[in-house]
């Protein structure tokens, strides 16, 4: 990938096409660089402004498949997936505007799979993001079409960026495989065949990082891919970038069923109880709230070391995880 920009050092100073392009005076942390609820605020707001701008056709009158895919886009998230990848993009200089509108595709996909997760034939939830779910408001029909056009739509975005073609094919290939059935599909089709059964925890931290891991690993590696080309000279960071998608994704699947256990629908945003419910294993009903909670915060913490070696420029990324951890000690907190 020879097109691709070999940069790799964010100046926070930087104004107009820095990832966080504007906001040079705005607070900052004792490291000089922007504090975390300033850029992650400003950073889901281009995002999300990217959203609405992408997915701006009008419905023909006859169908409400555009006005879903907003819905189902653009109702609330934390835009988690999408802050990590502008969180790796600091570390490459990639320009905002293309981080934002990566970071879009990358909400997308993950819309993608909430809605097609909620049918049904699938979890069958009817709270999402604290709305009705897709299908709930506008059929299951049509919540089926949503998440198909919205996986479209995400390619649509990767292939149109205003990046070298290399870059595009690599992030394309990524989001791609992040969903394959050796990703997110395959591993949600393991989640629906273990219900009712006794299995080994390794099987359920494998499914995890099928289903949800996989999409976080292609987030943060999809922010340093804008730029920054997966080749010899920057195999480390790469190395680094995967040990720590891999051990975030993993601890946000564990918090997330540990609140279903543990949280009520405001702070989920969804039914709680699910799992339970269905006689879905997770690792909180194998391990017992304790030992999964702790688990999580050993995640995160091996997340913190692999991004050691690289120092302040993946400071944004260490943020990510402080972010996370708060979130846990603040909604599952120790009994």
């Amino acid at each position: 990938m020879n097109n691709m920009r070999t940069g790799s050092t964010l100046h926070d100073d930087q104004t107009g096409d820095s990832p966080l392009g504007g906001l040079g005076g705005q607070a900052r942390g004792a490291s000089g660089g922007l504090l975390p609820e300033i850029w992650m605020q400003d950073g889901a707001k281009r995002v999300e402004q990217a959203l609405a701008r992408l997915l701006c056709t009008e419905d023909d009158g006859e169908t409400e498949l555009m006005a879903a895919m907003r819905y189902a886009t653009l109702h609330g998230g934390k835009r988690t997936r999408a802050l990590l990848c502008l969180a790796a993009g600091a570390l490459a200089d990639t320009p905002a505007h293309m981080l934002a509108d990566a970071g879009a595709a990358i909400e997308m996909m993950h819309a993608c799979t909430l809605v097609h997760d909620d049918l049904p034939a699938m979890d069958n939830d009817v709270l999402r993001r604290g709305l009705p779910t897709v299908h709930v408001k506008f059929g299951e029909a049509t919540a089926i079409l949503v998440g198909d056009a919205l996986q479209a739509h995400a390619f649509l975005t990767l292939a149109n960026l205003d990046a070298p073609g290399d870059n595009r094919i690599a992030l394309v290939h990524e989001l791609a495989q992040a969903v394959s059935a050796e990703g997110a599909a395959g591993g949600q089709a393991r989640d629906l065949s273990l219900v009712g059964k006794h299995v080994e925890l390794e099987r359920i931290v494998a499914t995890h990082r099928m289903k949800s891991g996989a999409l976080v690993r292609a987030s943060v590696r999809m922010g340093a891919l804008c730029a920054i080309g997966e080749d010899a000279a920057h195999a480390a960071l790469y190395r680094a970038l995967d040990r720590y998608s891999e051990s975030f994704g993993l601890a946000l699947q564990v918090v997330d069923d540990i609140l279903d256990a543990t949280a009520n629908a405001a702070t989920l945003g969804k039914t709680p109880g699910k799992d339970a419910a269905a006689q879905k294993p997770t690792c909180a009903s194998i391990m017992g709230l304790q030992a999964a909670r702790q688990l999580a915060l050993e995640l995160l913490r091996d997340a913190e070391e692999a991004i050691a070696p690289l120092g302040p420029r993946a400071e944004r990324l260490a943020q990510m995880l402080q972010r996370a951890n708060a979130y846990l000690l603040k909604h599952a907190p120790w009994a």
